[in-house]
């Protein structure tokens, strides 16, 4: 046993071999999902895929019976032949994502899935270079090892060399070895790769936060600022990353590191400005480029429907069982609408953001100090917005997901507490989802008893954060 623990690298595949195995994994998803969908009814293809999908033939396909035009001010003076992404129903994202899958039309049906999948090869790369270049030589366990300091002599070493029967370790092989463990955590997780090959076009977001992130931690900000405005015009959420950057920005250009009314004076400076103007602009700028083509659908969709957008099933969010409550139906639009001042105000959707954004926000204000935190800061940053989103599902935790191969080497924690972080946060949501399953699939009543569950779900994934953030601190000290 001590050979192999003295050994471990040596058993850790290159990170070549992890990324070729991956691949293979997802062309072999995807050739199977052509044959699955073709042959069952419960299809393998998410029904996003299918909603991108035909998006992108309405753009190509403009009609006038029935109108599929665009319905852009420039297209209509201008009478442009483009079609409108937004008559296919449920599609509510930017129409950069439907131009990217033309080629659905014009190679395979496939194509998208085969984008996906490779972008979340590209997240598997960037992943790899951010441990080895920056995570990995500030991480406190790796510094220890390379510190003159903590070197044990020469004979002590040659002779725990003897005594295991094994090869020196240098610290670039164990380097690369843990790098490597550490973005397969990401490339062959199951979730990932499944929720890519389905057609989920959440890897090509992923590739511009990581893109982002790269940019950020080696403070070439101008470029970062562009990659967030393109970000948060892809999907709105990003947008709180900005925060976080706009600290360590402050941090670098003033070399505070005290709290307190001097450091929000010195949070507004030429640099965090810039930062911030660079940013704005470019997501100004590609909606201002939308929107005389697609207009007024392209923003209610694209951004105003998520204000107030009221999801009743297949959500996490304990937010859902008031949904349910009130939600008008055809029969009776005006089904408990709320009369009073109050009952408007606890009963709007806009409410659900204070708490959502003031953490998300504030925790990016308090821990987005250093450049080596900003994937912590990241982090926490995502999982307070995720975890109290008004709307969640399973495809939202993997916006958090992706920092966690960055985060792993700064976080100490027990084996026992680890195990019971992951068997917290996959037990909730196992939890809920068997409650969900009585109720989507067998028809049965049980909204306050899934209610409850949302409730757990809340408390444990809270618990697995607090966990993570105590056990962050304890690795960097």
């Amino acid at each position: 046993m001590s050979r192999i623990l003295a050994n471990w690298h040596q058993h850790i595949p290159s990170f070549r071999t992890i990324l070729s195995i991956s691949a293979t994994l997802r062309i072999a998803l995807i050739v199977y999902s052509e044959w699955h969908d073709a042959r069952s009814t419960v299809k393998y293809t998410d029904i996003d895929y299918r909603v991108f999908s035909d998006a992108a033939r309405f753009i190509l396909h403009p009609t006038t019976e029935p109108d599929n035009t665009a319905k852009g001010p420039l297209v209509h003076a201008l009478g442009w032949k483009i079609g409108d992404p937004y008559t296919r129903d449920t599609y509510r994202y930017t129409p950069l994502l439907a131009l990217f899958l033309l080629p659905n039309e014009w190679v395979h049906p496939s194509f998208g899935k085969y984008l996906f999948a490779t972008c979340d090869l590209l997240n598997g790369v960037l992943i790899y270079r951010l441990l080895v270049s920056t995570v990995l030589p500030s991480a406190p366990r790796f510094m220890r090892i390379n510190s003159s300091e903590q070197k044990p002599s020469e004979n002590e070493t040659e002779h725990t060399v003897r005594s295991l029967n094994v090869a020196k370790v240098s610290p670039d092989s164990a380097k690369l070895s843990r790098a490597s463990l550490l973005a397969a955590t990401y490339l062959l997780n199951p979730l990932v790769f499944a929720i890519s090959t389905r057609g989920s076009s959440e890897s090509l977001l992923a590739t511009l936060v990581l893109l982002t992130l790269t940019l950020a931690l080696d403070s070439r900000w101008d470029t970062a600022a562009l990659l967030l405005g393109i970000s948060a015009h892809w999907k709105i959420y990003p947008v709180i990353y900005g925060l976080g950057c706009l600290g360590v920005i402050s941090a670098q250009a003033n070399h505070n590191s005290g709290w307190g009314w001097s450091y929000l004076k010195v949070l507004v400076n030429l640099r965090t400005i810039r930062f911030a103007l660079f940013s704005a602009g470019t997501f100004i700028m590609l909606g201002a480029a939308c929107y005389p083509v697609w207009g007024y659908p392209f923003l209610y969709e694209a951004y105003l429907y998520h204000l107030d957008r009221l999801d009743h099933r297949h959500n996490f969010s304990p937010y859902f069982y008031l949904i349910y409550l009130t939600y008008p139906t055809s029969a009776n639009p005006d089904y408990n609408v709320p009369q009073s001042l109050w009952e408007r105000l606890i009963r709007s959707p806009l409410t659900s953001l204070i708490p959502q954004l003031t953490l998300s926000l504030g925790t990016g204000l308090l821990f987005g100090r250093k450049a080596r935190d900003l994937p912590f800061t990241w982090f926490v940053q995502t999982y307070t917005f995720v975890l109290f989103n008004r709307v969640c599902t399973s495809q939202y935790f993997l916006w958090y997901l992706l920092f966690a191969p960055l985060l792993a080497p700064h976080v100490r924690l027990s084996w026992r507490a680890l195990l019971a972080c992951i068997v917290v946060w996959a037990g909730t949501q196992g939890l809920w989802l068997a409650e969900a399953y009585r109720l989507e699939f067998l028809g049965e009543n049980v909204f306050l008893s899934l209610w409850a569950r949302s409730l757990l779900y809340v408390a444990g994934h809270t618990w697995v954060l607090g966990k993570i953030m105590d056990g962050y601190g304890e690795g960097a000290n």
